[in-house]
């Protein structure tokens, strides 16, 4: 696998993960673009691994303070951090129960075709500016309720159709909720750490259990994908949470439908 090949689905992973436009439409449709083979298992979870660590270094205050929450929680006491945990909780039952049902009937790759990406593009668009343009910003994570965390969680579900964009539907429910636009920002990428992690470690055992790295990918090649995800993953979250409030998500929307509409020129 070229390292020109590597860099370009480091770039796209550590970019788009975060940013609500969608990591897995660009990272399905960049082999097909550049005329390469599928990339293989191995760099697709050394690709996450490396944007995992990223979300994990720049919200480190806020992941030290989840896990002194944890603690104070089996004490009995409820910190912020603690209720941030609990409210990262309230998210995921819905994302756990039906990402496991298709796993178990493997029915993850029903849907990774460029026409579904394309239209998943463009539809989610107008919900992500709509929400931004209309939603209220008066909730931070010390406000919001369990219950506005558990509806994020379900808006989380339509993230499991590739184009969608977990991060887009995540900040959409957030925004439309009445959470500011940093605040938004900041729980989605707060919601990826488990579901990217848990992401990480089901293909990890698939892999093991392939015995090999599809894809004619080395070790090598996963460590340089890792650490160039890491770098611009985390540059992308910077820019993001420095912008945002400033910016809106309307920018956001205007390249989702560019895309889906390049997209479906490209399918059709």
């Amino acid at each position: 696998m070229s390292l020109f090949y590597l860099v370009i689905l480091a770039l796209v992973q550590g970019i788009t993960e975060f940013l609500p436009i969608s990591s897995s439409a660009h990272l399905i449709l960049a082999p097909q673009v550049l005329g390469q083979a599928d990339q293989g298992p191995l760099i697709d979870v050394m690709a996450h691994a490396g944007s995992l660590l990223a979300v994990l270094v720049y919200f480190r205050s806020d992941v030290g303070s989840v896990v002194l929450g944890k603690l104070a929680l089996l004490q009995g006491r409820i910190t912020p951090g603690g209720r941030i945990a609990l409210l990262v909780g309230a998210s995921l039952p819905p994302i756990i129960l039906v990402a496991g049902a298709l796993v178990v009937f493997d029915l993850v790759d029903a849907l990774r075709s460029p026409l579904v990406i394309a239209i998943a593009t463009l539809v989610f668009a107008a919900p992500l500016w709509l929400a931004d343009r209309y939603g209220r910003q008066v909730e931070t994570l010390e406000t919001m309720s369990f219950k506005q965390a558990a509806l994020i969680g379900v808006a989380q579900l339509f993230a499991l159709i590739p184009g969608a964009s977990r991060s887009g539907v995540t900040m959409t429910a957030a925004r439309a909720l009445g959470l500011t636009r940093s605040e938004s920002a900041r729980f989605s990428m707060l919601m990826a750490i488990p579901v990217i992690g848990a992401f990480g470690l089901v293909s990890l055992i698939e892999l093991i259990r392939a015995g090999e790295a599809a894809g004619g990918a080395s070790l090598g090649d996963g460590l340089i994908v890792a650490g160039l995800s890491f770098v611009t993953a985390w540059a992308a979250i910077a820019v993001l949470m420095k912008l945002v409030d400033r910016i809106g998500f309307l920018p956001f929307a205007l390249y989702r439908v560019a895309l889906g509409l390049a997209l479906l020129a490209f399918s059709i």
